[in-house]
């Protein structure tokens, strides 16, 4: 049982990387003035990214909250 622990902490640690290269990279890049239409289309990206985690997150809590009211 631990390897599969070992695994999904490291499998979260990539995808924690990736998220992070994904959205602070482009923000750094504008931040420092770079304005190529590549860093707008990877903002934009990222943006969609954080939208779309926050509607699965939303969806989540409203289910948990509707099986702990049928409980």
């Amino acid at each position: 049982m631990k390897e599969a622990s070992d695994i999904f902490r490291i499998v979260g640690i990539v995808l924690l990387v990736l998220f992070v290269l994904a959205v602070g990279v482009p923000l750094v890049l504008a931040a420092a003035g770079v304005a190529l239409g590549i860093i707008g289309l990877l903002v934009g990206l990222a943006i969609a990214v954080i939208k779309i985690a926050i509607v699965v997150a939303i969806i989540y809590l409203v289910i948990v909250g509707i099986r702990a009211l049928l409980r």
